[in-house]
């Protein structure tokens, strides 16, 4: 989607969202990665696929929908960092994805990946026939071999209840290898006490690699150990932080590192991320 976010001279224009926060990250540190969304045929969209190709992401898995234009999302932050959102993406060219053309082509290349990632965001954005068809897509990859990647990012006006939200939940989940729940989401959802709940109930539903992010406090690892940032920072800015964890863990484990190394490169990464303003701040030193 498109961002605007607030500096000291005022709003300025940008881009974010979840998966494509992590797209990004993960294309910056080398691995190849495409993204798979609907775009608009208007100027925004043609300048957001340009900004994320110049990135590095590869685009040819963008499709266009020529009646509909890209989400618009604003950032607010208070005095700690801590962001709120205000979103106008009822009609956004992401939720028709599954009706656009060139669909067929687009998911014959994603079931060949080695790894495919979404959240119970991009879930909660598609009408019911595209949570379907994402879902059963997760479902090809990972019986060909590939690995599924799970981020319970939930957003409560995204749902028309929590119960909805958790049976899309729970049907991911039992698709993933790879899960990466956020503890504030799973209370949220009603289904969770502290992060051995979470993570017992993400690993009996078939996810073997839950790692629970528990923001400032680190996260923890599937076998319970809890790995902390090396320092606790002061943040200008939180929004993209657990996009940022998920693309450092997600590089390491595909470098072949452990956990642990891995849940060290994320908060890095997510550390760099808060300290910088927008979900998906500029490359620098």
């Amino acid at each position: 989607m498109l961002e605007l976010s607030r500096d000291s001279t005022g709003w300025q224009l940008g881009y974010g969202g979840d998966t494509l926060n992590t797209a990004i990250h993960l294309a910056r540190s080398g691995i190849d990665t495409a993204y798979l969304t609907a775009l608009g045929d208007d100027p925004f969209s043609a300048d957001l696929k340009q900004r994320w190709a110049d990135e590095g992401l590869d685009t040819s898995l963008v499709l266009t929908d020529p009646a509909r234009n890209p989400g618009l999302y604003a950032i607010s932050t208070d005095d700690t960092g801590e962001r709120s959102f205000t979103y106008w993406r009822g009609e956004s060219a992401a939720r028709q994805l599954f009706d656009c053309h060139g669909l067929q082509a687009a998911l014959d290349v994603v079931q060949r990946a080695d790894l495919i990632g979404f959240s119970l965001l991009s879930l909660a954005i598609l009408p019911e026939a595209g949570r379907g068809q994402l879902l059963a897509l997760a479902g090809r990859v990972r019986n060909a071999g590939g690995q599924v990647l799970f981020d319970g990012n939930y957003r409560a006006r995204l749902w028309p209840d929590a119960a909805t939200a958790v049976r899309a939940r729970d049907a991911a989940i039992a698709l993933a290898t790879i899960g990466l729940p956020t503890l504030e989401d799973e209370v949220m959802l009603g289904s969770a006490g502290d992060a051995n709940d979470v993570a017992a109930h993400w690993q009996s539903l078939g996810c073997a690699e839950t790692v629970v992010k528990l923001g400032a406090k680190g996260c923890r690892l599937p076998d319970g150990t809890i790995v902390a940032p090396e320092q606790v920072l002061r943040p200008i800015d939180t929004s993209g932080a657990g996009d940022a964890f998920n693309a450092g863990y997600i590089a390491a484990r595909l470098r072949g590192e452990e956990p642990s190394a891995a849940a060290r490169a994320g908060h890095a990464l997510a550390g760099w991320t808060i300290m910088r303003r927008g979900a998906i701040p500029p490359r620098d030193s």
